[in-house]
């Protein structure tokens, strides 16, 4: 499965921020909205949705959040991309 990538941000006048647990739950209900349509022939889809249900309860996800935190408000463009290893979430942190 290909990394899942977020790209949280804080909120200004023009648009409204999401963390990375709100982008993940994202995420997991487009995942959810296309197993329940019947695109189930789509592997892919489920791995994902498993992935990010996993994510979200791992001690993992509060991690990255805090981090992510961190770098919006020294100011910088942050995007998370998340993976697998084993069966364990790890997260890769890119910054602009």
């Amino acid at each position: 499965m290909s990394p899942i990538e977020l790209e949280p941000r804080y909120s200004t006048k023009e648009l409204q921020g999401k963390c990375i647990k709100r982008l993940s739950e994202q995420e997991l209900g487009v995942c959810l909205r296309k197993l329940l349509r019947g695109e189930i022939e789509n592997k892919d889809i489920g791995e994902k949705y498993e992935a990010l249900v996993s994510f979200l309860r791992s001690p993992v996800s509060r991690k990255l959040r805090d981090v992510c935190e961190r770098y919006l408000s020294q100011g910088k463009e942050v995007r998370a991309k998340i993976y697998f290893w084993h069966d364990t979430p790890k997260y890769k942190i890119i910054l602009s």
